[in-house]
């Protein structure tokens, strides 16, 4: 038998296969295609402190190799999350980590304080890819020191385990990891998309409707193993890799670089069980290679 199990933040994981936030909904809406309680855990979609409505559409755009969504973080927000869909997900064997965000450090720290001691969320995902409307709209998650404020501040609004997911629209990748480090955060999630746009030519104007998106899928993979590479090296809290993972081989890749799980996302809009098959495919490998723990295959890069 092999043992898939992961430790992150002191939670066993069954497996080192999540779901990302933003492409699986709030879990419950995939539950007729695969059987939840075989994944490691499931990150729900991005939650703020009243509901959102999100952009413009349109808002999806296939792109060669992926995909471009301006979604907006639409969602229902935390309270309505807590008492419709929360009841339902426990209802289920396996984690459940809330992503949430805040357009001000102060809505970060409510959004937090309001999930913190729930029953049925194991940890939170937090966001900093998100524009401080405070500061003009620039992004929290570009400037480190920022960063290091804001985590810090959340820090001390929830006992429940902070993973920090990173942007990838940096020229530090490390330093930012660092200062999530420093803030007191427990675990890192890296990336988030790319920013990217698509034209229609004939219209000669933006196919999105909030004209920019995030670009995904396995366009971005090479970008994201690379990154989270770098973040593994300048950290020492664990490192969850995201980014294009379509495959076992895929996620086999950020593991062998230093994750200690992956997140499965754009894969879920092309075949909704690709986080289970994906779970298969690691225990073969594992089988195939004789390793007996998966824990032993984590950061193994040879350079």
């Amino acid at each position: 038998m092999v043992d898939l199990s992961v430790e992150i933040a002191g939670i066993r994981f069954k497996n080192p296969v999540w779901t990302a936030s933003g492409t699986f909904g709030y879990g419950l809406e995939f539950s007729p295609f695969l059987d939840l309680n075989n994944l490691g855990a499931i990150v729900v979609k991005g939650l703020s402190l009243k509901p959102s409505l999100g952009n413009p559409p349109p808002r999806t755009v296939e792109t060669p190799a992926g995909m471009l969504n301006s979604i907006g973080l639409q969602n229902v927000g935390v309270d309505v999350f807590i008492e419709q869909k929360l009841p339902q997900l426990r209802k289920f064997d396996t984690h459940v980590i809330a992503n949430f965000y805040g357009g001000s450090m102060e809505e970060y720290q409510e959004v937090a304080k309001r999930l913190d001691g729930v029953e049925g969320i194991s940890a939170l995902e937090m966001n900093i890819s998100c524009p401080n409307v405070k500061k003009g709209n620039l992004p929290f998650g570009t400037d480190p020191s920022i960063v290091r404020e804001l985590v810090g501040k959340v820090r001390k609004s929830t006992s429940l385990p902070l993973i920090v997911k990173l942007s990838p629209n940096t020229a530090d990748i490390k330093g930012i990891a660092k200062a999530v480090e420093d803030g007191g955060a427990d675990a890192i999630s890296a990336i988030n998309t790319l920013i990217g746009m698509a034209v229609d030519i004939q219209r000669r104007k933006p196919i999105l409707g909030n004209r920019i998106g995030g670009l995904s899928g396995p366009a971005i993979r090479p970008v994201a193993v690379r990154m989270v590479w770098e973040a593994v090296s300048a950290v020492k809290i664990p490192v969850i890799g995201i980014g294009g993972i379509v495959s076992a081989e895929d996620a086999l890749e950020f593991l062998i670089v230093g994750a200690k799980a992956v997140q499965i996302g754009t894969a879920n809009f092309l075949d909704p069980a690709a986080s289970v098959k994906i779970v298969e495919g690691l225990k073969e490998y594992c089988q195939r290679e004789k390793i007996e723990k998966i824990d032993k295959l984590i950061g193994t890069l040879q350079t």
